[in-house]
């Protein structure tokens, strides 16, 4: 085990992240009305993933139209719109400061003290939503004590414990090899059996829908909009017909047959690294997502559920385990993949037990959240198996 202050100093050292030319000034950050530049191009930040603002000014009226947008009978109350607001708020504030494409929103909070923030949020002479400054604090208090563990991340603690970090040696999951956990987690929500030809078909049934009564009816219901407001973001994102062309080109892209099955083919082959941790994500990933979620948020009598029932997008089925995407028994499988990575393999579980327990493991990208496993869910099982490794 190495000393607690030994393990600080070594923490502190990874974190040294090069100092950027132009540093984005603390008045700067807090002021409304900025917009970030970074190589000549305005930095979004955006709520759900996928509604994306060039400012925080710009963020308020919208934050506004969803305290009023179900202001109707059976709609939202007073308590529950103010909570609404408060959350909005909160999640904007943190999207422009926990930026995938700038660390300097960061870098510029955790350099400054509470004080010199209370200042600067003193001195803001923009209209600003009442709890502002709150937000603002609470963001920088969390993030003064945590490590964002992405695949982008400045520190190398961070890189490793993202899923997409690969595995030169590969990760040994049930039965087969994979490059990295993230391959794994994508490939798993396709049945063995399921082909590359029954993908192609799914997309051009799912081209032939228009598909804008079928989001009206999730959007006009605060019931099925707010506890799944990433979801129902992402099933707009993706059911346009551009975005399912998209998926079909990236599906003919890859030297692929029409009787391969999608799981093998995300395994680890002859040649590692087929696919990159990205592709995992951002195609097969979202594929699946797409093809579960629209089987989960459609109505019984929906043809289209029966239709991707046919395909195995009812459930996730792994071994003699059939598991709901939605349910808690497929997201604790997250654990029990993390357990062979943390517990298992030495090299990680060196990295993972020696981050202080001062230092809370996060995971926040965009303000994206995630329908398979939420990231408060994620965080936990992240924190809990850094438990489970130092006392290993």
């Amino acid at each position: 085990m190495i000393p607690r202050m030994a393990g600080i100093a070594v923490f502190a050292l990874l974190l040294t992240a090069p100092l950027q030319a132009q540093p984005v000034s603390l008045q700067a950050l807090v002021t409304p009305s900025t917009t970030i530049v970074k190589d000549g191009h305005v930095v979004p930040f955006a709520v759900h993933g996928f509604i994306e603002f060039k400012s925080l000014a710009e963020l308020f009226p919208y934050i506004e139209s969803q305290t009023q947008r179900w202001n109707v009978p059976g709609g939202l109350n007073d308590a529950e719109r103010h909570e609404l607001a408060k959350d909005l708020l909160r999640r904007g504030i943190e999207s422009r400061v926990v930026s995938m494409a700038d660390e300097r929103p960061l870098e510029t909070l955790l350099t400054h003290t509470i004080d010199e923030l209370q200042k600067a949020l003193a001195h803001v002479k923009e209209p600003a939503p009442s709890g502002y400054a709150e937000a603002f604090l609470a963001v920088q208090d969390k993030w003064k004590h945590a490590l964002n563990c992405w695949s982008a991340s400045p520190a190398i603690p961070g890189r490793v414990l993202s899923n997409w970090y690969p595995i030169e040696e590969g990760i040994q999951l049930y039965g087969a090899t994979y490059d990295s956990t993230e391959h794994f987690w994508q490939a798993v929500k396709y049945h063995p059996d399921l082909t590359l030809a029954d993908l192609t078909e799914l997309l051009g049934l799912l081209e032939q829908r228009d598909w804008r009564p079928w989001l009206a009816r999730l959007d006009g219901d605060p019931k099925l909009y707010l506890p799944d407001a990433y979801a129902v973001e992402f099933l707009r994102h993706n059911l346009t017909m551009e975005r399912l062309h998209w998926f079909r080109e990236e599906l003919g892209r890859h030297g692929l047959n029409p009787a391969d099955h999608a799981r093998a083919v995300q395994q680890r082959g002859p040649a590692p690294f087929r696919f990159s941790a990205f592709e995992e994500k951002v195609l097969w990933g979202d594929l699946a997502d797409l093809f579960h979620l629209v089987y989960s948020f459609s109505r019984i009598e929906d043809p289209v559920r029966k239709m991707l029932a046919a395909r195995h997008f009812d459930a996730i089925y792994l071994e003699n385990r059939k598991m709901g995407f939605v349910s808690e028994d497929f997201r604790s499988l997250m654990l029990e993949i993390w357990r062979v990575k943390y517990l298992q393999m030495p090299r990680f579980r060196d990295v993972i037990r020696t981050i202080p327990m001062e230092i809370r493991l996060e995971h926040f990208l965009n303000d994206g959240d995630s329908p398979d496993i939420p990231i408060a869910a994620y965080v936990g099982y992240l924190n809990q198996i850094r438990k489970l490794a130092r006392g290993k």
